[in-house]
């Protein structure tokens, strides 16, 4: 059992790894290509399909949000929320989408994201099309992606391969299962914590698994401040209200109640015998 703390615990956006982070990798990756084949100056319009079932629940998962987002150069791992949404609330200002790299295109959601549900590509139904056209309408550029899970994508010329990723170093304590994990560790007089350790540093320096460590957790912290401090109504069109401020509140004003009052839990009603 090869994966790691850092493919279970990536960094990213919400709500789905396949349907919010995968389709902004794609669109990030896209442009970097443009960049790359020195395509980018030339670009004066890109349009996105939705295929299947990025199609069919890419709205509740923020697909095209992510996918946007994605092509303005913002990464998962790395994008602050609330620069995310005043970047698309510019651009849905403007009518303009800056990519990555600074190009500026005119951009229509409405007309350049083609929500295609009916349509299923045979490879995965997770895939989303982008193509970029010149000025005259002729295109410059065109790729499809492939969501898999978990964050990640995969192109066309990827999927055809048909073979497994390169397994990677070897551990020094690899498990198949549960049992096998506390039959290792205890032979090897290791917690769990330690031997798994130990299996990061054969892939990354123990510093560069620290700091990812330190990483995740500044990341969960700041999601639970964010939830913290915002109002509203979750996104994805459900008209969830958002509760995390107001639960803490009235927890916070409970405290603060018994600060005053020592003995206002004493007050609480205790069942008594018969």
């Amino acid at each position: 059992m090869t994966v790691s703390v850092f493919e279970l615990f990536k960094l990213g956006v919400g709500p789905s790894s396949s349907h919010t982070m995968g389709p902004m990798t794609a669109a990030a990756r896209f442009v970097a290509g443009l960049a790359r084949d020195r395509l980018l100056t030339r670009t004066a319009r890109v349009t996105v399909k939705l295929y299947a079932s990025l199609a069919l629940t890419g709205r509740g998962h923020a697909t095209d949000t992510a996918v946007m987002l994605g092509l303005m150069g913002y990464q998962p791992a790395t994008l602050d929320p609330d620069a995310g949404e005043a970047a698309l609330a510019q651009m849905r200002t403007s009518g303009r989408l800056v990519l990555a790299g600074g190009r500026d295109i005119a951009f229509d959601e409405a007309h350049d994201i083609d929500w295609a549900g009916r349509e299923r590509l045979p490879a995965h139904p997770n895939a989303l099309g982008f193509t970029a056209l010149d000025a005259t309408g002729s295109e410059l550029a065109a790729r499809v992606w492939f969501s898999v899970g978990g964050g990640f994508v995969r192109d066309e010329e990827e999927m055809a391969r048909n073979h497994r990723d390169e397994p990677g170093p070897e551990l020094p304590y690899p498990f198949e299962s549960g049992a096998d994990l506390l039959e290792r560790a205890d032979a090897a007089g290791l917690t769990i914590a330690e031997l798994m350790a130990a299996n990061e540093a054969a892939l990354r320096s123990p510093a560069d698994v620290d700091r990812g460590l330190d990483d995740i957790f500044t990341a969960m912290e700041a999601c639970i401040d964010r939830g913290m401090r915002m109002e509203g109504v979750l996104p994805g069109g459900l008209n969830v209200k958002r509760r995390a401020r107001q639960l803490q509140g009235a927890i916070l004003a409970k405290v603060e109640r018994q600060i005053a009052d020592p003995l206002a839990a004493m007050e609480q009603a205790t069942p008594t015998s018969p």
